[in-house]
């Protein structure tokens, strides 16, 4: 299993900011950073410049939305990234969520499997060098791109939901997902996906897992600052889902929480069960926690 970290700096630091959290990253000797895309920096522009100063380590969004941005234009960014970094990148995607695409974008979020399926229908070959004819429910497209130096990086999608996971296996390269605890992965995400690759005649699909993870010798105080950090995403119906399907009551439930042995068991027991590459989100309380924390997912390494 590879692991990788959750970048931090990407909403709320600078650009050098973000280039120095990714350097330290690739120097702590992890397999992947990964910037997710809310309301602050646009991730594939910072990864772009973050390519070409940090030269080794993979570099991934979690996750672009697609609403906001045609398939050619997100392949056309996507290629000019991955040139950027030297064929590094894995791009991200996912929907976002119904409150974001209507009630911030003044968009639909109808039939959003279909909207993915047809985004990557046209998008993955946009992103193999391929001209594009595509005359779809949600988009009808003729054209062609051509970034020289551009090659096709790996694509996942946030997918959760049994029917997106089918159109995931079918299309993409894998699944990255967030608030999906191991008996979740285990059960639901890990075999759905597999299983429907397999029915697709394709190679078994990467599940990246993306959990907060805290080492502490104050248990009760880090469940309690997850439960408030992360308390958006119990609201969320997408992850409410999962939540539910884990038996969890808030993402405080599902968070890798404990002294250092008991952390770093959780987290390689996700190898166990199928997870390829491992992506923490770290929330020490203070530096102690931040520090004995980045310790121990960096003894993951291997």
């Amino acid at each position: 299993m590879r692991i990788g970290i959750f970048g931090g700096t990407v909403n709320d630091g600078t650009i050098d900011q973000m280039v120095a959290e990714a350097r330290q990253t690739e120097a702590d000797g992890f397999a992947s950073y990964w910037a997710p895309q809310i309301f602050g920096h646009d991730a594939l522009t910072a990864l772009a410049i973050i390519g070409r100063e940090v030269p080794r380590i993979e570099l991934g969004t979690s996750v672009v939305p697609t609403y906001p941005r045609h398939p050619m234009m997100m392949a056309q960014q996507a290629l000019t990234v991955n040139a950027a970094a030297s064929g590094r990148l894995c791009l991200g995607i996912g929907l976002s969520h119904q409150m974001v695409v209507e009630g911030m974008w003044g968009m639909s979020f109808d039939k959003p499997v279909r909207h993915m399926r047809e985004y990557l229908e046209v998008m993955m070959p946009f992103l193999e060098g391929k001209a594009v004819s595509h005359a779809g429910e949600e988009f009808r497209v003729n054209g062609g791109v051509n970034v020289p130096g551009g090659t096709r990086p790996n694509v996942v999608v946030a997918a959760l939901g049994e029917q997106m996971l089918k159109v995931t296996a079918a299309l993409a390269d894998g699944t990255l997902t967030w608030c999906t605890g191991p008996q979740t992965l285990q059960n639901h995400t890990i075999p759905v996906l597999r299983a429907a690759a397999e029915k697709a005649g394709r190679d078994s699909a990467r599940v990246i897992a993306a959990l907060p993870v805290c080492v502490t010798k104050d248990r009760e105080a880090a469940l309690a600052r997850a439960a408030q950090v992360f308390v958006i995403y119990g609201h969320l119906p997408s992850y409410r889902a999962m939540l539910d399907k884990e038996g969890a009551a808030g993402p405080a439930d599902i968070a890798i929480i404990g002294n250092a042995s008991e952390v770093a068991e959780r987290i390689a027991a996700l190898a166990d069960i199928g997870v390829t590459d491992f992506a923490a989100v770290e929330f020490g309380g203070n530096p102690d926690e931040v520090a004995e924390t980045r310790s121990v997912v960096k003894s993951l390494v291997k």
